[in-house]
This record gives structure tokens, sequence and C-alpha cells, in this order.
């Protein structure tokens, strides 16, 4: 299993990266679509909403279930990863990469120190 150390986590097994321009790119963690399998779908309908922390912004579809997603931290959602819509299978083969779900512009960026780090989450899934 791969977690980058350049990311926070969430117990829900999404990943956060903060960018320079107060904005941040999440996306599911690489456990998570391991547990998952081969993802067929993603959908975001809420581009442009203002959600707090632990809403759900989407789900995630694959072969065995659907998933929801959920949001890291307060923000709002600006963007989805459209390339997603013809290659889901990216979140499964580069999900911290290509594999991105959304961009988000983050509330309070302080919110971010209450996520795991990766030595905590890699402990939490063993």
């Amino acid at each position: 299993m791969n977690f980058p150390a350049t990311l926070k986590y969430t117990k829900d097994h999404e990943w956060i990266q903060l960018h320079d321009d107060g904005t941040a790119s999440i996306g599911i963690t690489d456990f998570a679509q391991s547990e998952l399998g081969d993802i067929v779908f993603v959908e975001v309908n809420t581009v442009g909403q203002d959600l707090e922390a632990e809403a759900v912004f989407g789900t995630v579809e694959a072969v065995k279930t659907v998933s929801d997603l959920f949001l890291p931290i307060a923000a709002t959602i600006l963007e989805v990863n459209s390339a997603l819509n013809d290659q889901p299978e990216d979140v499964n083969q580069d999900p911290y990469g290509k594999g991105w779900m959304v961009k988000v512009k983050v509330k309070n960026i302080a919110d971010i120190d209450h996520l795991l780090d990766a030595a905590a989450y890699e402990a939490m899934v063993g």
C-alpha cells in the first residue's frame, strides 16, 4: 500500500492535499480503492456547494458496491475531475495522481491539522 507523507487522511479513507493558493485536491486512498475493487463510476453533483466536514460530496461505484465520499474538512467544491467520466479506472491505477476526485476551496486551513498523517492512517488500516 502507498500512503504519501505529503497528504493528510481521514478515518473514512479519503486523502487531501493542500495547495499554496488555499485550495486542495481530494480523493480516496490506495487502501480504499483496493477494498472497493474495480471502480466503474464516480458521481459528484456538489460543484459550487459549501459543505461542512464529513458531509457527503459524492459517490464512488465499484463492481461490487457503491460508497459515499466524505469531505475531510469544510470547503466549497470548485471542480470535479471530469477525466473520471471516461476513465474511472484512474482511481484504481493512480489514486493520488490522475485519480483525484474534486478540488475545493478550504474554509479553514487549520482544520487540516486535525486529520491523520500518513503514519497514523497506515497504523489504522493495519
